[in-house]
């Protein structure tokens, strides 16, 4: 078995996840990272660079059947982090009265839905020293949304938070680390070119402000450079 720290990465096949998963092998982790499908993705260059320091495996986490696949085959299998990374958007400018369900179900299920569903699957291969994180965004704080937009994006990452906060209340006494993390707006596929963050900013951040939490139970929700986002 691995003698360094070991990540589990949920959706790491692009984006923030992929960087994610190339920062903590960077800082010597060793890292099982999961994509969706079976076909190559920039998930696998990255693992012919690194060889047997990351594992990948293949899950839909809108899927429950898969997810239950995926906890089994990790049945042995122990981890200092978990990290689940999801997110879709609809149009940006399509308001709660002009969003199909279809498509507000599509958003809400793939970003808190299916999330928690994969942490309540897997939180048990989680050391009790380990930590269980999700990526939110700032536009899941209720108490900063003043300029509205996003509606439905919004309100995904918002149910996403809630959520987390319910799952923590029922395993408080468990002690872990739990982070809510807000990465920032990074020029991704979803975040566009205009966003204001690089990749190479926000993710060392996002690791660095992980790594703070180690030891510490509780839930907290905070920002790439550390800092408390409000509810």
């Amino acid at each position: 078995m691995p003698s360094s720290p070991v990540a589990l990465i949920v959706g790491a096949s692009r984006g923030l996840g992929l960087a994610l998963a190339a920062e903590y092998l960077k800082r010597g982790w060793h890292v099982v990272a999961t994509a969706r499908g079976t076909g190559r993705t920039a998930l696998h260059d990255l693992a012919d660079q690194w060889n047997s320091k990351l594992e990948i495996e293949t899950v839909d986490i809108t899927r429950p059947a898969e997810v239950a696949a995926l906890r089994r085959r990790l049945a042995q299998r122990r981890f200092d982090l978990l990290f689940v990374n999801a997110g879709v958007s609809n149009d940006p400018g399509e308001t709660i009265g002009e969003v199909s369900t279809e498509e507000f179900m599509r958003v809400m299920i793939t970003n808190a839905l299916s999330p928690m569903r994969v942490i309540e699957a897997c939180e048990g291969l989680v050391t009790p020293e380990g930590t269980i994180g999700v990526m939110s965004s700032g536009l899941g704080s209720v108490a900063n949304n003043e300029d509205g937009g996003w509606e439905v994006y919004r309100a995904s990452k918002a149910a996403l938070n809630t959520l987390m906060r319910s799952f923590w209340a029922r395993h408080a006494s468990e002690g872990r680390a739990m982070v809510i993390i807000a990465p920032g707006w990074v020029r991704t596929d979803m975040g566009g070119p205009a966003a204001s963050l690089d990749i190479s900013e926000s993710i060392p951040g996002v690791v660095d402000t992980l790594a703070s939490r180690t030891g510490h139970s509780g839930l907290v929700y905070l920002d790439y450079r550390g800092r408390t986002v409000r509810w």
